[in-house]
């Protein structure tokens, strides 16, 4: 008996899909089809603008940034190739990002959304996020439908599943991640041409995803690891974070933040940048507590946009140490 076919129409549905905000959403014209260099196609399609913010914006990140770059050029020479009439098969472009909650592995796949698009391997430039709860069902016959409404939704875009390897539980017979699985990998290679598939996670847990599935491993054509942000480059974040917020660290207070990073990252739990900016929450929560309470005081902008030091050692994480 022949497997069923999981082909998904292509149009996008209407309904709320946790897009990636600012994603394009309709077709792009192609102005690189009679492009014949590198400069005509990165002109044409001005992708290199592209990797120009994810270098300014993206602190640290090296090697993730470097692999980007790699494979946009792979990208540019193809269509090149095919302004030529060369003959090829479209490069397989579905990728795991893997690494710790907080390293910028949902950025970077908006960038690569970004990149499909303006070079034209997909057609919209959307970028469509899930999580296990999205694809999988809590009964017989639940989970086809809700897997394939969500590719439906991708489709001509950039499907990022987060914490991939929770899709598959071997430990529950009665779960039914596999059915999503087998579905995931029937559009990933018969639509490839219109789907791009992003799997992440923790690195640990998603080598062991596909020694357990090695269909999904042989259908992942690039692995990019992306490493904890050292001190100084969380310290450049809160900085940069403040100065998007139109607040800044007021005389010793960047010190006392960086003090407060050192001790946070030895902790459990720590996130990267996602628990820089929930210590700079905080932080801004006790200034405005700080202010709050001298009700008469006449107030100017250096004060409500300056974070002292006692905002930053008011943190517990000093009170553990």
């Amino acid at each position: 008996m022949s497997a069923p076919s999981y082909a998904i129409p292509g149009s996008a549905a209407p309904v709320a899909d946790r897009r990636t905000p600012g994603a394009a959403d309709e077709p792009r014209e192609d102005r690189t089809a009679g492009a014949r260099s590198v400069a005509e196609v990165l002109e044409g399609s001005q992708v290199e603008s592209v990797l120009q913010e994810l270098d300014r914006d993206l602190i640290g990140l090296v090697p993730v940034k470097a692999r980007i770059h790699d494979i946009a050029a792979l990208l540019v020479i193809d269509k090149l190739r095919v302004n030529l009439g060369l003959t090829s098969q479209a490069p397989s472009l579905h990728m795991c990002f893997s690494g710790n909650p907080g390293t910028g592995k949902t950025t970077v796949a908006n960038r690569m959304a970004q990149i499909l698009h303006r070079l034209g391997f997909v057609r919209k430039g959307h970028l469509v996020s899930v999580t296990r709860d999205d694809l999988v069902g809590q009964y017989i016959g639940h989970t086809a439908p809700k897997t394939k409404e969500v590719l439906k939704r991708a489709m001509g875009g950039v499907l990022f599943i987060d914490e991939a390897y929770y899709l598959y539980r071997p430990e529950n017979e009665r779960d039914y991640g596999q059915e999503a699985i087998e579905i995931l990998l029937q559009v990933m290679e018969n639509q490839r041409d219109d789907l791009v598939v992003i799997l992440a996670g923790y690195k640990d847990r998603m080598d062991t995803f596909f020694q357990s599935n090695p269909g999904m491993s042989s259908r992942i054509a690039h692995h990019l690891d992306f490493p904890d942000y050292a001190v100084d480059e969380l310290l450049h974040i809160a900085d940069l974070t403040l100065a998007t917020q139109n607040y800044r660290f007021g005389a010793g207070a960047k010190e006392a933040f960086q003090q407060y990073l050192g001790l946070r990252v030895q902790q459990p739990h720590f996130a990267n940048a996602r628990s820089v900016r929930n210590a700079l929450d905080r932080a801004r929560l006790r200034q405005a507590s700080r202010l709050f309470a001298d009700r008469q005081r006449v107030l100017n902008a250096d004060d409500l946009t300056t974070i002292e030091v006692a905002d930053i050692r008011g943190s517990r994480v000093f009170q553990k140490s």
